[in-house]
């Protein structure tokens, strides 16, 4: 099976991180985010990914090409010019629709669904597209899509609309894709998959595009788009069946502790004392700084919360 990873973002609102290292590489527990899903995918039998590429490319090649596991061959799709996500997936369709079907997901997010039983289950319908949704409590900050008694998609957010909604879960950007749904991309370089690939399809009548609605107890997922979230995935453990990325950190020479994730390389100065932080790796903390609630990072400290830097007394 192949998939793809969407990468190309610039990251707007990881901002000021973003600007240090293109999202899907920000180290997460002494890892580059990105490993996750590598990992996650391999897991799932998926033996070929395609990534396109925009915000510094060459660092987030790299890092792919170092964390892939071993029966994974990776390509890559730049974009010199962001093309959005269906803009994205266009410019691979020719890669996909030789998959049938193919998988396509964010690349800043930790999550641990089973992709064989969403695949299976997008079979068995005969589907063009299924979007996992997740029964979320956070639904209202990440908004929802709502869909009706069969699964078929009738609301995305509030912008589009079609009536009948008898269930709704938060999308966590994990979409099956049979390969005919290629046939019906627009003709255009750049656009959103949701709004200008999927409804409109949805708009024509059709009931092929599903939402499969899974609680939240059935899987983890873990958003990594805001520094807030990046801080706070970072803090929690992400205890997952197909990677121990705590025991890939420490081999490494990364220091894991419940409130301070320090990464390999990192040298704390002394004196310098950190709570709910992250140094990431190669990185130098000035003796007798003391901060807590962010992120050191390009040789300053990040507050995510408003907690401030301050010398040591």
């Amino acid at each position: 099976m192949r998939a793809m990873i969407l990468a190309a973002g610039l990251g707007t609102r990881m901002r000021p991180l973003s600007d240090l290292r293109p999202k899907p590489i920000l180290p997460v527990r002494g890892v580059p985010l990105l490993a996750y899903p590598l990992a996650w995918l391999a897991h799932h039998g998926v033996r070929e990914v395609i990534l396109n590429l925009h915000h510094m490319p060459e660092a987030t090649r790299a890092a792919a090409r170092a964390w892939a596991p071993p029966q994974l061959a990776l390509r890559f799709s730049d974009e010199p010019e962001l093309l959005g996500t269906g803009g994205g997936i266009r410019r691979a369709a020719a890669f996909l629709r030789e998959s049938d079907p193919s998988l396509i997901l964010a690349g800043d997010m930790i999550c641990d669904a089973d992709l064989g039983a969403l695949v299976a289950a997008h079979r068995a319908r005969g589907d063009a597209a299924t979007l996992l949704l997740r029964d979320d409590p956070r639904a209202d900050r990440f908004g929802t899509i709502g869909v009706d008694e069969s699964g078929s998609v009738r609301r995305i957010a509030r912008r589009f609309d079609l009536g009948g909604e008898r269930g709704a879960g938060v999308y966590v950007s994990v979409n099956v894709i049979a390969a005919r749904a290629f046939d019906w991309l627009p003709e255009r370089e750049a656009f959103s998959h949701l709004d200008d690939w999927l409804a409109p399809r949805l708009a024509a009548g059709a009931r092929d595009v599903r939402g499969e609605l899974v609680a939240a107890s059935g899987f983890r997922w873990e958003p990594v788009g805001t520094p807030a979230e990046y801080l706070a995935a970072n803090l929690r453990a992400q205890p997952l069946p197909f990677f121990d990325a705590d025991a890939r950190a420490r081999a490494l020479g990364a220091r894991i502790e419940p409130d301070l994730i320090v990464g390999p390389g990192a040298r704390l100065g002394r004196g310098a004392r950190l709570a709910r932080a992250v140094v990431w790796d190669g990185e130098r903390v000035p003796d007798g700084l003391v901060a807590q609630d962010g992120v050191f990072a390009g040789g300053a400290f990040h507050s995510v919360s408003g907690a401030r830097a301050e010398p040591a007394a």
